[in-house]
């Protein structure tokens, strides 16, 4: 989830605008543990979205591994992989386009007609939803206890975890959801999640319960000295965590929208959608 909160790194970064190249797979036989936010229930019919000549999404290049520039310098990450199988399940490679700009920029770009969508980890609050449309999430924020791989915690961590030492960074949503989900843990904050880190590596605390996207990198990271696993969960609240990923939309396209909404559906149904986060995630936060 992010706000509009402009980095300077990206205001060095040249506007890039790539015609959408046919998405590689990888091996079908590798599984990846990941929640189906979608309702394969539904059923919906294929949108006609022939009477547009252009469909262009908008990005950045400072969200990684979601939306970044590769050694290459070319545009890359899960989101960008995300549109070109969009793309690809409405048939409108031809005319699908995606270009980065800062953050900050994105709104008024889309507002000006000068693109039909943003996929940038923009945040779904009541002001975003004031002025724009957004698909279903397609992807949701997970919190996860990371524990010592010698000394890890049984199932169901509710309960194995009372009266025991659970680190979290001060400040943080995560901080606020382990006192509302787990109220018999004990809390110890941190400065930092690498401090935090640092004293579960060292056995000073129990846990530490963070999120499951970023400790999904450390977990595979020099930094931790392969000490560490993943111990039950993942943990959703759209109150601490927010509603997770989307693709915003102009507030009268509904019919972007819904066709969005379709072809991710698609994607998840045949499995492209794990693919996308065993090639992007080294160990799945979910």
């Amino acid at each position: 989830m992010r706000e509009n909160l402009p980095l300077k790194l990206i205001l060095l970064v040249p506007v890039l605008c790539l015609m959408m190249l046919p998405l590689t797979g990888t091996s079908s036989a590798q599984t990846v543990a990941t929640p189906n936010f979608y309702d394969q229930r539904q059923r919906m019919t294929k949108p006609d979205l022939g009477g547009r000549q252009r469909i262009r999404f908008l990005t950045t290049t400072d969200y990684p591994p979601f939306n970044f520039l590769d050694q290459r310098a070319r545009l890359a990450g899960f989101n960008v992989d995300l549109v070109r199988a969009i793309c690809e399940e409405l048939d409108i490679q031809a005319r699908c386009q995606i270009e980065a700009m800062p953050f900050g920029d994105l709104m008024g770009a889309l507002q000006r007609g000068e693109g039909e969508a943003i996929v940038a980890g923009m945040a779904m609050t009541p002001t975003t939803r004031a002025s724009l449309a957004f698909s279903e999430p397609y992807l949701r924020y997970p919190a996860r206890f990371v524990t010592h791989k010698d000394r890890p915690l049984p199932s169901p961590i509710a309960e194995a975890i009372a009266g025991r030492t659970v680190g979290v960074e001060a400040g943080s949503a995560h901080g606020a959801m382990l006192g509302a989900f787990f109220p018999d843990a004990t809390r110890q904050e941190f400065a930092t999640r690498n401090e935090a880190l640092t004293a579960l590596k060292e056995g000073r605390i129990d846990t530490f319960f963070g999120d499951g996207v970023g400790l999904s990198f450390w977990l595979e990271s020099d930094a931790a000295e392969a000490c560490c696993v993943f111990s039950d969960g993942p943990f959703f609240s759209d109150r601490y965590l927010g509603e997770g990923l989307a693709i915003a939309v102009a507030p009268n396209d509904t019919t972007l929208a819904r066709s969005i909404d379709y072809a991710i559906g698609q994607i998840v149904q045949k499995r492209r959608f794990s693919e996308l986060l065993l090639r992007y995630f080294p160990v799945s936060p979910f």
